[in-house]
């Protein structure tokens, strides 16, 4: 391989670009997603391909033939799926019932056909990426809308001849075992994974129960050192890979004039409050409804700093035609009318809350001007905006307050304020301890996190995670 650039197949559930039809032709163009920022650095090395479903549905084979053009000019492939075929695989199963269980809830309703639906998707991309790759490509799958594909895509290729080092990245936390075993077909999806040659997770803890959950689901033996899983004959090895971001996107977008212009007027806003930032996808998972109880109880116990407090919360709109959702968000919706109704005065609002995007030069600007950012994750993969926030808080030592329960917090503990999400008191508490804490701590504790943002980023965890991968080559 040392001649010509290794092959590498990126599979995820989405295609991460748009596909948009323009004057009766297609165009594709690349998001600036992590995953893409962590591979920008693979790419060097090797030959990058991406599979995934493009978001719609193109029945016509020849219009389907042009959109795939349109993609392959960015090296993706399309994997085009029925739309009530797509619905039950993403919306029912992956996000109705494997979603809450990988995040440690368990009263899920087990949908039959949904089931069905999610075997029958996991087949068409093991149909379309066996017959594309090529003996010796390694073949890297993202996240749990696939966890059948491995096992599935190794069977297709080991029919056809071609040996391909299979690599699965999971990027939700993986419960312990009394949760995941409220699954009916935990089973099937272990064994599904069990087909890779290496197993990604994020914290030692998610790899931890993974493999407990294995060791007492399966008839599996794992080595003396936990780091390696015999299941059928094959053994796949397991490992925690630090996924991080790139600072520099965010750093490089601190000096551009527009970010700049935009920091002045937030501050000029802002100028006699104590900031405090949420940036979070409205879920569940998340702990908004625990924020802002939270934030509520810390205004009512310190009414001197409430005076001089806003929290400006950004919840990103999610799945917005599922019902727990919509109910999610009109409680938020209600407890934030009740925050202001009793704690506004005639010189402002404690909170402002946006239910949409924001634009990368208002984020940016707002990362960089809050004074603290509050993540009160229930259960999170990892959450990165703990690391964007602390890229935009060089020489200002913002303090990081994070909640245990987030996968970021096996790593950023030490320099942030850390509390349980399901204490009010402890959020309280923390919030209190974040507002007063002086300078000298505020900056140990930048620097240790910036230390650990600067060295973990995305594009660190794409060349470890292929270069592991890539040692199974000869296996």
């Amino acid at each position: 391989m040392s001649d010509k650039k290794r092959g590498l197949i990126i599979v995820s559930n989405r295609l991460p670009l748009s596909l948009k039809k323009v004057d009766g032709k297609y165009e594709s163009s690349l998001s600036s997603g992590g995953l893409v920022t962590a591979l920008s650095g693979v790419s060097k090395s090797t030959n990058v391909r991406w599979f995934g479903w493009p978001g719609s549905n193109i029945e016509d084979p020849d219009e389907r033939k042009i959109a795939n053009d349109a993609l392959w000019e960015n090296g993706a492939v399309g994997i085009f799926l029925d739309e009530e075929l797509a619905h039950s695989h993403y919306n029912v199963f992956s996000n109705g019932i494997a979603w809450p269980i990988l995040h440690y809830q368990s009263g899920v309703d087990f949908n039959e056909d949904a089931w069905k639906a999610y075997q029958k998707v996991n087949e068409i991309f093991a149909d379309t990426v066996a017959q594309s790759a090529a003996d010796g490509d390694l073949i890297w799958i993202h996240d749990y809308h696939l966890l059948l594909l491995p096992a599935y895509l190794r069977d297709r290729l080991t029919k056809a001849g071609k040996h391909c080092p299979i690599g699965f990245t999971l990027h939700t936390p993986f419960p312990a075992e009394d949760f995941w075993r409220a699954l009916p077909v935990q089973k099937e999806l272990l064994s599904g994974v069990l087909a890779c040659d290496l197993i990604g997770f994020h914290t030692d803890e998610y790899k931890r129960n993974f493999i407990e959950c294995c060791a007492r689901g399966l008839d599996v033996s794992v080595s003396h050192d936990g780091g390696d899983i015999t299941y059928g004959g094959h053994t796949a090895h397991t490992g925690t890979f630090i996924v991080g971001i790139d600072p520099t996107k965010f750093t490089s977008a601190l000096s551009n004039p527009d970010v700049q212009s935009r920091i002045g007027e937030l501050e000029e806003e802002y100028k006699r409050k104590l900031v405090i930032l949420g940036v979070d996808r409205l879920d569940y998972t998340k702990g908004l409804v625990q924020k802002l109880h939270g934030y509520d109880a810390f205004l009512h116990q310190h009414p001197d700093l409430a005076k001089k407090t806003t929290l400006i919360q950004v919840a990103i709109p999610s799945r917005e035609d599922v019902k727990e959702y919509q109910d999610l968000e009109r409680e938020i919706s209600m407890l934030v009318g009740k925050i202001s109704g009793t704690h506004s005065t005639p010189d402002g609002s404690p909170i402002v809350y946006m239910h949409h995007s924001v634009p990368f030069t208002d984020l940016t600007a707002l990362y960089r001007i809050a004074d603290m950012c509050l993540i009160t994750s229930r259960r999170d993969g990892m959450n990165l905006v703990a690391a964007e926030y602390v890229a935009c808080q060089g020489g200002r030592f913002g303090v990081l307050v994070l909640s245990e329960l987030a996968g970021a917090a096996a790593f950023m503990s030490q320099g942030s304020v850390t509390f349980n999400p399901s204490s009010v008191q402890q959020m309280a508490d923390a919030i209190y301890k974040a507002a007063t804490m002086g300078e000298g701590e505020r900056r140990a504790g930048f620097e240790t996190l910036g230390e650990f943002v600067r060295t973990n980023t995305s594009e660190k965890w794409g060349e470890t995670f292929t270069k592991v991968l890539a040692g199974f080559a000869g296996s």
